[in-house]
């Protein structure tokens, strides 16, 4: 996408027409390419969304990523890392909110079998006391 004004409105437009109802939104300027963004939204179901989608310019990364919500709790995140560093597998990206009681978080991995593996050890992972 081209970082200037609208680009953000002319993406989501479509797929709000079209239905999608995102939990996930990012956008943001790409580093070291000031005239260029990526916008980031999950999920993205349906054939009328994903028309909608492609039309607007999105495209489906090739990083597998997990989208986790749950109860958060003070610790979790480190919990969470922790154990997925102790299998040592590599993040490649994590963005991970709290609103109130809840928090959802977004993982990356090189591979769709590290995010398997991931996904075991983010579900058993607790805070320690």
């Amino acid at each position: 996408m081209e970082n200037k004004p609208g680009e953000l409105a002319a993406a989501l437009g479509p797929l709000a027409k079209a239905g999608a109802n995102l939990k996930v939104l990012m956008g943001y300027r790409l580093p070291g390419e000031e005239g260029k963004a990526a916008i980031e939204v999950y999920p993205l179901s349906g054939v009328k969304a994903t028309r909608a989608a492609a039309e607007a310019g999105l495209v489906q990364s090739a990083i597998p990523a997990l989208y986790v919500e749950g109860d958060d709790k003070p610790g979790l995140a480190a919990a969470q890392a922790e154990a997925i560093a102790a299998a040592g597998i590599n993040i490649t990206f994590v963005m991970m909110q709290a609103v109130g009681r809840k928090y959802s978080a977004v993982w990356g991995f090189e591979t769709e079998e590290a995010a398997r593996k991931a996904a075991a050890l983010i579900k058993k992972a607790k805070p320690s006391k």
